[in-house]
């Protein structure tokens, strides 16, 4: 209800009268002053004028299934949308919970806080204060084969540049293959987690971590971490930001699935490639070389020159990849 109310305000950008609500929603005039007043309660600035309606002034930076769902203007990605203030453990756990009690393709967790976020490798996720940061997961139930199903986090890794961008007007890169990056410092994680049955994917979970509204960090990770705050000093919506980036994961997934490879969307992606044919160090278990970054191929593999000339394509889940000088 609170949701439909905020998105009728949002369309109309101006007075809604109490009879338009009622009639646009089905609904009485006192389940309408209750809403409101919800809202009103919740920090929503809402301006109310006899004889011409609701208006809504401003609203507060909050991750409620009601904002993020009245700024959503997606198809399937988000449209069913779990959203939590605290959540002891990640929003990929919780995701996976309920893509295992039968969450449709495009179900959206998001979580003010989470407390047991983790990257790629095990590595632990800096938990924020409240207000700060976004964490957010998605469902998703593909057809295809899993061995494509790792090239999904450089969809997510597009999605956010774009909602970044849409939102704040910052152009990110992207670190090979699943941070973003402002300054030389990370401003986004994403993991992927696949969840098989025999030689089939059960669903498939995404989920992404965005530094927005963080103030400072704790002195291990401040050489590496940024926010969009201390990039530009303002502060942002993490709902709009929510919104923007299911939007644009939604729109590349289905570029994706029309040739289930990224042959469509490379050339995109290696316009943002943070070293793009500059210099970078592989780090395998077998030991590290160096070489020249030639971006990604359609299987979503990093091309790296090695200093004999050759070729080489790098493997996301067996190797990272850094610049020779720093993170990126």
């Amino acid at each position: 209800m609170k949701r439909k109310v905020l998105l009728l305000l949002r369309q109309s950008g101006d007075y809604v009268s109490g009879q338009e609500i009622c009639d646009a929603l089905g609904v009485s005039r006192t389940a309408v002053w209750k809403a409101i007043n919800s809202l009103k309660e919740e920090g929503y600035q809402i301006e109310a004028v006899q004889n011409k309606g609701y208006r809504l002034v401003s609203a507060p930076d909050v991750l409620t299934g009601a904002e993020i769902g009245s700024l959503l203007k997606s198809r399937w990605a988000g449209q069913e949308l779990e959203t939590h203030e605290r959540i002891a453990f990640s929003t990929n756990l919780r995701a996976k919970q309920w893509a295992d009690d039968g969450a449709p393709h495009g179900a959206l967790v998001v979580a003010d806080v989470q407390e047991g976020g983790k990257g790629r490798r095990g590595r632990a996720w800096v938990t924020p204060p409240p207000g700060a940061a976004i964490a957010m997961s998605v469902v998703l139930r593909p057809k295809f084969s899993p061995l494509k199903a790792s090239m999904l986090t450089l969809l997510a890794a597009l999605a956010v540049r774009d909602g970044v961008f849409q939102v704040t007007g910052l152009s990110p890169v992207i670190k090979w293959p699943n941070d973003l990056v402002l300054s030389g410092k990370k401003i986004c994680g994403i993991l992927t987690e696949m969840i098989l049955e025999e030689e089939y994917i059960q669903y498939v979970v995404v989920g992404i971590g965005i530094n927005v509204n963080q103030v400072e960090f704790p002195e291990d990770v401040r050489e590496k971490a940024t926010s969009l705050f201390l990039e530009t000093g303002k502060h942002f919506s993490r709902a709009e930001l929510t919104a923007r980036t299911a939007e644009a994961f939604e729109r590349y997934y289905e570029i994706f699935l029309q040739t289930e490879d990224l042959s469509a969307l490379q050339e995109d992606y290696n316009r943002s490639l943070a070293g793009m044919n500059g210099p970078v160090q592989v780090l395998a278990p077998s030991g590290g070389w160096d070489g020249t970054s030639l971006g990604i191929d359609a299987g979503g593999s990093l091309l790296v020159r090695d200093a004999e000339g050759k070729i080489q394509s790098v493997n996301a889940g067996e190797v990272s990849v850094r610049g020779l000088y720093g993170y990126v």
